[in-house]
């Protein structure tokens, strides 16, 4: 039911239905489980996304599920001088990791063991000097990670930790030159630590492999100098695999160079992958195992090569399961199957839609996918990588941090829920005895008061009755209809409970006030019927002295004055109150701009003078009979009174008469002058134009400009 406003006995729809019955516990605050930050048990640990840094994100997992590379992260000696010295780490001092090898150990020690349900990897972000408002390039950001990580484990003593990138993710491949000529073959032999794989005009990824082997043709001016020859020779070049590391990584060039447009594009293809790669027939020896199983995914979510979303499919390597890591939120997918689902329904900027491509059983297909991750196939069982004590005993002091706050959350709502059920009862209770019985003693409090009351989620201030007060410092009649009447004894307890006032009961009614309205509500019904009599009185012709003068102006516009007039005072006495919402200074600016209007728009000032007397000007005025003026007198007490025999400003008539005076004077100099300038011009200046005049002395030389606006003066 909703609330009747305008009648201060209505308590219904004030917010009470939310008391009133039983009670979720959970209404009574804001405070979410904290055990929904908790990790899950046999679940991954997630990774906050700082503004734009999911494309890390998805790295930082990918690596920590490589557990060779955990294991020898974990090898890695610590820099702190108080561990390195077998004393601990201080309880009162924070952890800083010092090298970027120290923050990945950390951090994959959270991953591994923390209760929390993701972590903040901003220490390993800010170490590297990423801006986590800017998306950066995923592919490029690999590539420079690995070649920093492999510069700082190159210093390392241990083998195990020193060549592991070289081991894990290190292949190595030939660019073969053969002459036509004579048939001399040059190998040049690099490293790669990725392959990049173009995928325009291709379906499968053993397609863009195939393409990426491919022999290049060198004829006419791309010819190849030739050793044996001693000249320039056609020749043909093509990149031959020596070796393949552990961990291949192959890159789906998507982002492109977009030639017309000068900037980098995205490529919405579909690239089809099996789960299960044989290399054996790209390699240069065919004698090795170069099965590959497929272990990661990474997936660009977006149709801009500049902005979009990063996620991650990466498997488990000791149960085979497939996971999505997607920042904090982590999914298991169903039945150890890799499933892109969602990733792959985003809508194209073209109208025309690219179909899905049919996929059979082990393989996929995916426009999204920038990275695919693939592991050498082995029979050998998974390692299983132990936190070292060092880092476990960091991990355990972050996860009593995690279970303090996590205790003071529980806490927090324990005791709003006491307090809740404390208001429950109290609410149930006072609102029973809230309306003021007939006969019984009563207070005014305001209803915006009671509904914050009755509102869990905005504690009550102090009772602030100023707002509602006149200018008798009473309650204000047109303030009835915020206000709600209630029964003594619960007010008594508001004031006693909350404070504030002042308090509002019966004695708080302003009479002053309901007089001062019923006297403006009578004019203003009044002024219709009165506006038809003046405008018969003003027909009659006043004779004798009996009338009073009026202004025409005032005359013709008396009525809307009136009810201006009339609707200020109104106004007036609504926001007597100067303090009402603390605008004090503000309504005394505006109240000064009304005086200003009204000062224009007072009745019968326009006919009066400078001097505060009958204007001279009859034109301006009018006489009116002795009734009409009182009627109008009703309406503008303050008016100007001038009767009919009331003589008009003596100051006014003798300066009307000093400046008839002044401008018959004015005229008669500025005849004479203009005469003497004529003569003036005519006897002096018409000779000079031929001859000296004889009869000066002196001559003065003047611009032609002045003498040519003089003649138009004169003339």
């Amino acid at each position: 039911r909703r609330n009747c406003r305008g009648n201060p006995n209505c308590l219904v729809g004030i917010g009470e239905h939310v008391w009133l019955g039983e009670i979720d516990e959970n209404s009574f605050h804001n405070i979410d489980d904290p055990n929904c930050e908790r990790r899950k048990k046999n679940a991954f640990v997630g990774l906050t996304n700082l503004g734009a840094t999911c494309y890390v994100n998805t790295f930082l997992q990918m690596w920590f599920l490589n557990l060779e590379l955990r294991q020898a992260l974990y090898l890695c000696p610590s820099t702190c001088s108080e561990y390195a010295a077998g004393e601990g780490i201080p309880k009162d001092k924070d952890y800083e990791p010092q090298t970027i090898c120290e923050h990945l150990q950390y951090l994959f020690a959270l991953l591994q063991n923390s209760k929390r349900r993701y972590i903040d990897p901003s220490g390993f972000v800010k170490a590297l000097g990423l801006d986590t408002g800017q998306q950066q390039d995923a592919q490029e950001f690999s590539k420079l990670f690995m070649s920093l990580l492999e510069d700082t484990l190159s210093k390392q003593k241990n083998p195990d930790v020193r060549n592991i990138v070289q081991k894990q993710f290190c292949g190595e491949y030939a660019y073969v030159t053969v002459c036509n000529q004579c048939g001399r073959e040059s190998k040049l032999v690099s490293k790669f630590y990725e392959l990049e794989l173009n995928i325009q005009g291709h379906k499968q990824l053993t397609d863009c492999v195939t393409e990426f082997l491919k022999e290049e043709k060198l004829e006419g001016d791309n010819r190849y100098f030739c050793e044996t020859c001693q000249s320039k020779q056609n020749a043909t070049r093509k990149i031959r695999l020596l070796s393949l590391p552990c961990t291949l990584n192959l890159q789906l060039m998507r982002f492109v160079f977009d030639r017309q447009t000068g900037h980098k594009k995205k490529l919405n293809t579909y690239i089809g992958f099996s789960e299960l790669l044989d290399m054996e027939p790209f390699m240069e020896q065919k004698n090795g195992v170069y099965v590959y199983e497929l272990s990661a995914v990474l997936i660009h979510r977006g149709v801009s090569a500049y902005s979009g979303h990063y996620i991650a499919h990466v498997k488990d390597p000791q149960t085979g399961e497939w996971y999505k890591f997607n920042d904090e939120d982590i999914e298991k997918m169903e039945g150890k199957k890799l499933q892109l689902g969602i990733e792959e329904d985003l809508a194209e900027p073209s109208k025309s839609q690219t179909r899905k491509p049919k996929c059979g059983k082990g393989t996929h297909c995916s426009r999204n996918a920038y990275m695919l991750v693939y592991r050498l196939q082995t029979r050998e069982k998974s390692l299983t990588v132990e936190v070292p004590a060092f880092l476990q005993e960091l991990v355990e002091r972050d996860n009593c941090k995690f279970e303090e706050w996590c205790n003071e959350m529980a806490e927090m709502r324990k005791q709003s829920v006491a307090r809740g059920k404390i208001k429950h009862e109290e609410v149930k209770e006072l609102y029973k005895r809230l309306p003021a019985e007939a006969g019984s003693p009563y207070d005014f409090i305001s209803l915006e008061w009671l509904q914050k009351w009755l509102d869990e989620s905005t504690p009550p201030k102090p009772i602030d009755n100023t707002a509602c007060l006149c200018s008798h410092g009473k309650l204000h009649p047109d303030k009835i209809s915020i206000m709600k009447r209630i029964s003594e004894y619960v007010a008594d307890f508001f004031y006693r409970r909350y404070g504030g006032g002042p308090r509002l009961n019966v004695k708080a009614l302003c009479k002053d006030c309901v007089v001062e309205r019923c006297r403006i509500l009578r004019l203003k019904n009044q002024l219709n019927e009165d506006y038809k009599t003046v405008t018969n009185l003003l027909k009659i012709t006043v004779k004798g002295n009996d009338g009073f003068w009026v202004g025409k102006a005032s005359l013709r516009s008396w009525r809307q004055l009136a009810l201006e007039q009339l609707n200020e005072q109104d106004e007036d006495a609504e926001h007597s109150n100067g303090k009402m919402n603390g605008n004090a200074q503000n309504k005394d600016e505006s109240n000064e701009e009304k005086r200003e209007e009204e000062e224009e728009l007072n009745f019968n000032e326009d006919i009066v003078c400078p001097h505060g007397d009958l204007c001279i000007s009859e034109n301006e005025r009018r006489v009116v009979s002795k009734e009409a003026w009182e009627k109008l007198k009703q309406y503008f007490p303050k008016a100007p009174e001038f009767p009919n025999n009331k003589e008009c400003c003596s100051q006014c008539k003798i300066l009307e008469r000093e400046g008839e005076e002044n401008e018959a004077l004015h005229k008669m100099m500025a005849s004479e002058q203009k005469t003497s300038l004529q003569n003036l011009f005519h006897d002096k200046c018409r000779p000079c134009l031929g001859s000296w005049p004889q009869e000066t002395d002196e001559l003065y030389i003047v611009s032609q400009f002045f003498v040519e606006e003089w003649r138009k003066f004169v003339r």
